[in-house]
């Protein structure tokens, strides 16, 4: 069992403590999540990486016992909290202003690391991630792994207990089915 997995068990049992010593341990991991959430968005108030790790361990403390078994599933976890934290900020902000025209996204990773996403479309992908969910959930935990944490197929893998292929193949049908719902939103 590894550092991180012996300190996951810790932070069920004892909370504050061992969290606080993973945030530490997974920091630079953490950051390069965050930094890939914010990369191309709009500016987000004063919403930077440093402040959506630590509003992200906020949360976490917040939402006391979390069931995450490994560094692949806490990291995965980060990501959603991370998204969620975005979203939230995008939505308060969007009650502040309306209007504005879409831009279609896309989930092909290499083009959406370097394109601009505005607020309207991440509330349109996280829509679009929800609607997933009632689908599949599974397939939202591996774009949510491999989209929002920069997971590879392997930890995703890893993570969700399942093979390599299988993973590739959720990859595959989560991309097609959210390209259809967002080009119909869009």
């Amino acid at each position: 069992m590894g550092e991180v997995t012996e300190l996951l068990h810790q932070a069920r049992n004892e909370g504050g403590a061992a969290l606080n010593a993973i945030y530490e341990m997974l920091y630079t991991d953490l950051r390069r999540i965050a930094r890939s959430r914010l990369r191309g968005s709009e500016p987000l108030t004063l919403l930077d990486t440093t402040a959506l790790v630590h509003e992200s361990y906020l949360r976490f403390l917040k939402a006391g016992d979390i069931e995450v078994n490994d560094k692949a599933h806490f990291l995965s976890y980060a990501a959603r909290v991370m998204r969620s934290i975005v979203i939230d900020l995008v939505r308060n902000r969007a009650t502040d202003k309306r209007g504005g025209g879409a831009e279609v996204i896309t989930l092909i990773t290499v083009i959406a690391e370097s394109a601009h996403v505005n607020d309207e479309d991440l509330i349109r992908i996280n829509d679009a991630l929800e609607m997933l969910a009632k689908i599949d959930p599974r397939l939202v935990q591996v774009v949510e792994m491999r989209y929002f944490a920069g997971l590879t197929q392997e930890e995703i893998a890893d993570a969700l207990q399942v093979s390599s292929r299988t993973v590739e193949r959720d990859w595959e049908k989560a991309r097609t089915i959210l390209y259809g719902v967002l080009n119909e939103s869009g």
